[in-house]
């Protein structure tokens, strides 16, 4: 909520005046696992890079050229992270968003580089996704720099798998 929605909603709130309630999408439960159950379900090379901030070589991924309409998914847990339709060509050789879906992301600070960078990673499970920039296109002005191998395509038209539980 915009700060200045908050405030005059707050202010309705104290002056007595019914204010709406309005609904938003749950945020996803989170969930744990260990290691070795992680290492069971994703290939060593996701594992390295969503649970051990690993980062994949530029230009590896088959997701970089994806260009279908579809969803783009946690390779580790199944949430939704991307529309397709949020896809674009950053020229930096790993899938570039400049949006991610509601609720589908957190983010954090890493120092790895010297200079502070915004980590994001799966809302569910944690894993690690890629890095937050201020140099994307419009609406948003963000790229959100992807590991293809932390993500799984579904086309559109396509059942979402189950989130892995």
């Amino acid at each position: 909520m915009e700060r200045r929605t908050m405030l005059k909603t707050l202010s309705a709130w104290m002056a007595g005046a019914a204010v709406p309630v309005v609904a938003t999408a749950a945020p996803p439960m989170p969930l744990k696992k260990t290691a070795v159950e992680w290492k069971s379900l994703v290939s060593p090379a996701a594992y390295q890079v969503l649970f051990e901030e690993g980062t994949e070589r530029a230009g590896s991924s088959a997701l970089n050229g994806e260009k279908r309409p579809g969803t783009f998914v946690c390779a580790a847990c199944s949430l939704p992270l991307f529309d397709a339709a949020h896809k674009y060509e950053s020229g930096t050789g790993w899938p570039s968003f400049w949006q991610p879906r509601p609720d589908a992301i957190g983010t954090s600070t890493d120092f790895k580089m010297i200079l502070p960078r915004t980590e994001y990673h799966c809302a569910r499970c944690g894993g690690h996704q890629g890095h937050v920039f201020n140099d994307g296109p419009k609406p948003t002005g963000k790229r959100y720099c992807n590991n293809g191998v932390a993500l799984a395509f579904v086309p559109q038209g396509e059942a979402l798998p189950a989130l892995r539980s």
